[in-house]
């Protein structure tokens, strides 16, 4: 006969039979069902319960000694000792229990279920916390939250899987490769432009000045410095195109269209990520830095307040010259240009460049939220920007106005040569004396249909170079 031993007496341990045994609900609450003394019924087939990689691998429950599943109320204890203290908690059932012998019974994992009153003293007196266990209430609340922290992980896990998924193909990585490269060969200064750039004078602003159609006035003097750039900003972004193999290969016809439609939209963007938050500047081309006031009094007008607010936004994205060199080329292959032949090819090319491009921006992990749609959306304001400056452009200054802003940029005959041969459809043009520092002559081809230009600045914005090979 087993024993088990109390401070005043031997307890003999009673053996139940089969039958008894297998009617006993090992999980049965305190109280409940038959009590066999200092029984604890065998548990069969019951899941090992998770334990917490806290603690060690042979922790002991304080309580009775079991195999420790964590911290429970302030305790290392068992799920055993866990559940019969919050039950007793949870239903008040202290007041009811009873030790048969004068409050002395010694708790282990064998006689833990024989007396109540003794393991609950014993789970109090080690240091189990009363208001820790919560009612019904609480605990379906404190279920719901663990139940939405588990779906929340998931989700997240399931984001960064897709996110490292999504991250650039191969042939996405030499697409990137291909087009930064040409983002970075046609662009002037490269990452060095706050150091050669050089600020128009503040006096530009106060002098002669022609009437625009809106009724303001143009400082003739900074049209003429503006003037000097926009040819070889121009001819940047001609060869940036052609760096492009799915570019090139397109008809004659719809690269002019392309150009032209993108032309000033690149030009700003290029312009807009050269914003100087200190100086509150934009550098043009990369070597003259201007200020709102000066880039409106220019020639640009409204058009120069969008470009300076897409640049204050932009400076807050930190774009690399990978994601500026694919914001080109989306913008350069946009298949909706009127006049288009191959629009269904323009459209995959460009579609090619925005999976690329999406891809890319998986890979940087931006902290901005929402980057990705917030950048597309900066597409849309460089379309309105490029149809904002064509609806000024085309709208025409009175005769006055462009006389004297022919006047400033170059000599009259030049032009009138220069609208001469465009009337009269060539298609090779020496550019040398119309551009003077450019050294090289350029190839141009040009659609006759958009050679109706105000001002010598829409000519040279219709202009499309196009090398021949």
């Amino acid at each position: 006969m087993n024993y088990c031993i109390s401070d005043t007496c031997e307890i003999p341990h009673v053996s139940m039979g089969s039958s008894i045994q297998a009617s006993v609900d090992p999980w049965s609450y305190p109280g409940e069902g038959p009590d066999f003394g200092h029984c604890e019924p065998q548990r069969l087939h019951h899941p090992p319960c998770y334990v917490p990689r806290y603690l060690d691998k042979d922790e002991i429950c304080v309580v009775c000694g079991d195999k420790a599943t964590g911290y429970h109320y302030r305790c290392i204890t068992c799920e055993g000792c866990k559940g019969f203290f919050r039950r007793t908690i949870q239903k008040n059932l202290n007041p009811t229990y009873a030790c048969k012998y004068e409050g002395k019974c010694a708790i282990d994992k064998v006689t833990r279920n024989q007396c109540q009153e003794c393991r609950f003293k014993k789970c109090i007196s080690v240091g189990m916390a009363t208001d820790l266990v919560l009612d019904d209430s609480k605990r379906l609340a404190k279920r719901k939250l663990i139940e939405e922290n588990r779906q929340r992980r998931r989700r997240e896990e399931q984001q960064r899987t897709m996110w490292d998924r999504l991250e650039p193909t191969q042939e996405e990585w030499d697409l990137i490769r291909m087009v930064t490269e040409a983002h970075m060969a046609t662009n002037a200064q490269g990452n060095h432009w706050k150091q050669k750039r050089k600020f128009l004078p503040e006096e530009f602003g106060h002098a002669s000045m022609a009437n625009t159609p809106e009724g303001n006035k143009v400082d003739i003097e900074a049209f003429s410095q503006f003037t000097k750039i926009i040819t070889p900003a121009i001819t940047r972004v001609v060869d940036f195109a052609k760096k492009l193999p799915m570019f090139c290969e397109l008809p004659c016809e719809d690269q002019i269209i392309l150009l032209k439609g993108c032309c000033m939209e690149i030009m700003s963007l290029r312009a807009a990520v050269r914003y100087d938050p200190e100086s509150e500047t934009l550098t043009l081309n990369g070597e003259m830095a201007v200020t709102r006031g000066q880039l409106k009094n220019g020639g640009l007008g409204v058009v120069s307040d969008a470009i300076f607010d897409l640049g204050m936004s932009l400076s807050t994205f930190n774009l690399d010259d990978s994601e500026v060199a694919l914001l080109q080329a989306v913008i350069l292959l946009s298949s909706d240009r009127p006049g288009l032949s191959s629009v269904e090819r323009i459209e995959r090319c460009q579609e090619e460049f925005l999976l690329a491009f999406e891809h890319y921006v998986n890979y940087r992990k931006h902290k901005v939220t929402h980057f990705w749609p917030k950048l597309l959306m900066k597409v849309t304001d460089l379309r309105m920007i490029g149809a904002c400056h064509y609806s000024r452009e085309t709208s025409g200054m009175d005769l006055e106005g462009q006389q004297l802003l022919r006047v400033h940029v170059v000599e009259r005959a030049q032009v009138r040569q220069f609208e001469q041969q465009l009337g009269e459809g060539v298609h090779i043009l020496d550019t040398g004396a119309i551009c003077k520092d450019r050294a090289t002559e350029v190839s141009l081809c040009m659609n006759s249909s958009h050679t109706s230009c105000p001002d010598f600045c829409e000519s040279i914005l219709g202009a499309v170079f196009i090398g021949q090979p």
